[in-house]
This record gives C-alpha cells, sequence and structure tokens, in this order.
C-alpha cells in the first residue's frame, strides 16, 4: 500500500521527482539528529521542506519536540520555527516509509583496535530498510571508507527489499526521464561540518555528491542543490567518500607536520607560532596549520585509520597517512611530559602536583567531546599521579564515554593560586587570558592563547 502524503508516488518517473523537489512538497527524513543531522534538517525546513528527524535518543526527540536545543550553536528560536514550519522528531522508523528522501547521518567512530566502527550505520540501513519503498531517495553522509555505500547501504538494501521485490535503482541514464522509478535511488554526499565556524554560511559549502547510478546522481543533486548554493556531482559513490577521506587527511598530515616541527623548535629555541605566522605570509604555496595538544573532532582523528584499514584489504600500507595519524595520537604524552618538565623548574614534581585544566571541548567555542585530546592528556596525568581539576564553559560535567571514563565536574576559576599549574587545552574565546596568567603560578600554554601576554609564569608547549 501507499504510504500518505507522499509527493512521489509508485511508478513516478524523474520528472516527477524533481518536481516535487522544486515545488517543496518532497518530505525529507533525516536520521541522526546530532551535530550534521540536526543543522541539516533545520536547513532544509527554512527552505520550506517537510522534514522529519529521527533519532533512537529518546531525550533528542523530546527535546526537539518541545522546541529545545541540546547543541550550543543552534539557538532554540531556530528549532521553535521549523517547528513552526513542520519540523518534528520521533524513534518510530515505520514513519520512513512516507519519506521521499532519507539521508543518514549517524557516527562513524573507531574501535579501540582502529578499525572502523560501523555499527551505527549497519543498524540503522538495517532498521529502515523494511520501510523503503520504490521511487525514494537514500543518501549516506557519514564519513566512511571507500566502498561503504556499496557494501553496506545498497547490499542491505538489496538484501532485505529482495524478499519484497524492491532492489537498488542501477539505470545508466538519467535521461530517462519518463521511465518508472522502480527501485530505491541510494548515493553518498559526505558532510562538511565546521563546528564553531561562524564565517561560512552552511549553505556555501558545495555538496559532493555520487549516485549508484545518474538518476541517483542527477535526484540528489536536485535535492542538495535546493538548499546548497553549489553541488558537485562525481562518477561513483567510492569518488565522493574517498574525497572526504582527502580532505581531513589533509588537514592531518599538515597538523602533524607542524605539531612535528613544535617539538623540535622548542629545543632550538625557536618560537614555532612566529615561525608560521611568518610563512604565512607568502602569498602562495603555503596554508597555515597550527599545533596542539592533538586532533579531535569527528574526522581528522579517524579519517586516516578508516583509509588505512581500507588500504590493507588491497595489500598497500598508506605509511605517510599512518605515520601522521601516529604523530598526532602522540601529542597528549608530550603536553603531559612538558608539563611535568616545567613543574620541575618550578619545584613541583607531577605527581602529587594539582593541575587545573582550562577547556576538555575538542576545538574553541564548541560544546562537542567527540575524540578530544584533553580527555586524553586528564587521563595521562591523572595516571602519573597529578590531582586534576578542569574548567569549560561549555560541560558544566563529564562522565563516561566510548573512550574515557572521568566522572568530573567543571570548577570555577576561582583561587587559582592554589593550582601548581594551569594548562590550557582548549583556547575558549570566554575566556580572559590576562587574570588567568596574573592569578595562576604557573600557566603551560599548548593552543598559544597566551600570545599577547609576556609574563614568566607563562611556558608555551
Amino acid at each position: 500500500m501507499t504510504p500518505p502524503n507522499i509527493a512521489v508516488s509508485t511508478g513516478a518517473g524523474l520528472e516527477e521527482w524533481l518536481a516535487a523537489i522544486d515545488q517543496r512538497t518532497a518530505q525529507v527524513g533525516i536520521i541522526g539528529l546530532g551535530y550534521v543531522g540536526l543543522p541539516l534538517a533545520l536547513l532544509f525546513s527554512e527552505e520550506r521542506f517537510r522534514v522529519t528527524g529521527f533519532d533512537i535518543d529518546a531525550k533528542k526527540v523530546a527535546s526537539l519536540n518541545a522546541g529545545r536545543s541540546y547543541i550550543h550553536r543552534i539557538e532554540p528560536d531556530h528549532i521553535q520555527a521549523a517547528r513552526r514550519s513542520g519540523f518534528r522528531a520521533t524513534a518510530e522508523f515505520t514513519e520512513i516509509a512516507s519519506m521521499d528522501a532519507v539521508l543518514i547521518c549517524v557516527p562513524t567512530p573507531l574501535n579501540e583496535d582502529h578499525t572502523p566502527d560501523m555499527s551505527f550505520v549497519v543498524s540503522t540501513i538495517e532498521a529502515i530498510a523494511p520501510h523503503l519503498r520504490a521511487g525514494q531517495l537514500v543518501v549516506l553522509e557519514s564519513t566512511t571508507y571507500p566502498g561503504t555505500t556499496e557494501e553496506i547501504i545498497v547490499e542491505t538494501i538489496n538484501r532485505v527489499g529482495g524478499k519484497k521485490g524492491l532492489k537498488v535503482l542501477r539505470n545508466p541514464s538519467a535521461s530517462e526521464t519518463e521511465r518508472e522509478i522502480d527501485g530505491v535511488m541510494v548515493a553518498f554526499s559526505p558532510e562538511r561540518e565546521d563546528p564553531g565556524n561562524i564565517i561560512t554560511p552552511r549553505r556555501d559549502i558545495p555538496k559532493v555528491i555520487g549516485g549508484v547510478d545518474a538518476r541517483a546522481t542527477a535526484a540528489a543533486s536536485a535535492l542538495y542543490g535546493s538548499v546548497f548554493r553549489k553541488t558537485v556531482p562525481m562518477s561513483t559513490p567510492a569518488a565522493a567518500e574517498m574525497t572526504k577521506l582527502l580532505e581531513n587527511i589533509y588537514r592531518c598530515v599538515n597538523i602533524a607536520l607542524v605539531n612535528e616541527l613544535k617539538q623540535l623548535c622548542g629545543p632550538m629555541g625557536i618560537d614555532i607560532w612566529e615561525v608560521i605566522e611568518a610563512a604565512a605570509t607568502k602569498p602562495f604555496g603555503f596554508q597555515a596549520f597550527y599545533p596542539g595538544p592533538g586532533v579531535g573532532g569527528h574526522c581528522i582523528p579517524v579519517d586516516p585509520f578508516y583509509l588505512n584499514w581500507k588500504a590493507r584489504q588491497f595489500g598497500i600500507q598508506a605509511k605517510f597517512i599512518e605515520l601522521a595519524g601516529e604523530v598526532n595520537e602522540a601529542m597528549p604524552e608530550y603536553v603531559v611530559q612538558s608539563t611535568a618538565r616545567a613543574l620541575e623548574r618550578n619545584g613541583t614534581a607531577l605527581s602529587g602536583a594539582k593541575v587545573l585544566v582550562l577547556g576538555v571541548a575538542y576545538k574553541r567555542d564548541v560544546d562537542d567531546l567527540r575524540e578530544s585530546p584533553s580527555l586524553v592528556v586528564i587521563e595521562k596525568l591523572r595516571h602519573a599521579g597529578a590531582q586534576v581539576e578542569y574548567n569549560d564553559p561549555f560541560f558544566p560535567e563529564v562522565g563516561r564515554g566510548r573512550h574515557y571514563d572521568l566522572n568530573m565536574r567543571s570548577t570555577p576559576l576561582e583561587d587559582l593560586e592554589r593550582f601548581d599549574c594551569v594548562l590550557i587545552l582548549t583556547d575558549h574565546s570566554l575566556y580572559n587570558y590576562g587574570e588567568i596568567v596574573s592569578q595562576a603560578r604557573l600557566v603551560v600554554d599548548s593552543r598559544n592563547a597566551t600570545r599577547s601576554i609576556d609574563s614568566p609564569k607563562i611556558v608555551r608547549c
């Protein structure tokens, strides 16, 4: 039976599908309402699409339906405006049948052994496959290794849907506009979120799209082209998947380079930050990257290992990429050792020292802990015997996650002189660094947040 209120009926052609996009009658379902899915849902809602958000987290569903936001950079007003335009959230995957487009935005983290954890993608497609129908577009947005769309999404739809005669569409030409869309169209379009970026509007970020066939690419291009200013169609999903990995591995490799140079410049008495700023004056052939206590977030710490894992299936060892990942992963230990040396110069041993960590988010001014190097540094400091507290305006408390178990509460920025060391790990703009330096006994700065302050109390690492 055809689900009610759908814009594209069974037996429709591509022209009808594209008309539903143009007329904003197509229903868009977005699975995973986190840092990627929720902003995307609001973007489609702003463009007058009927949007339904799907998430297995009942608290998120309840918050959104009550007009509340759980992501710092998204104001409740944006949620409430979307609600007035028809946006709603649900945990009922049976409603997938009523969607014309289904966009999957679920996590793709690493396992403990640095292999891809595809459990969220697998469980999602297994859950929705029984409810899919001919004429729908399914797009995977989660960052992953080349081949995922074909090997997991397409295979599951064909396996589960095959029981009722449903299959992934594979037509050679998008020009066959009158031909019935007698299957599910599938594509990959990687998210390009940049949390904390308030300069580049989300709709100005070009959308890369790789369809399983020409119709899927055309349908996905039309859908995303209605909310993004530019789309970049590609030949295959695998090419689009590799594009996303290249973008992030490029950053990973260059961050690893400056992290390694930072460790070299220190013993040589050279300020790496001064060097980078000078190099950045060159108008060609150089892009500035900056060192830190490690890399965090949902892509840069993960993507090199995704590609390495896939490369090994082809008998290839991506040594350069693997080394970059290892250099960045070693930075928390470097920060701990630098802190220990700074304390020793002040006559204090790391074991037993009172250390206040500033910032646990993985980057400035975001409420995101994913793969944050600060969490690793805290665990290493504790293991070394330090008494660690933290302050972060975005995290009143930090409990237990996939790879950490801290159970700590944020400490007010008061009585800083009681700490042997204040360690800056995340350079939030809310911090008054001049006041912090004036009150602290010792400041170890891994982010160059105190660059405008001249004080013997500061050790930059």
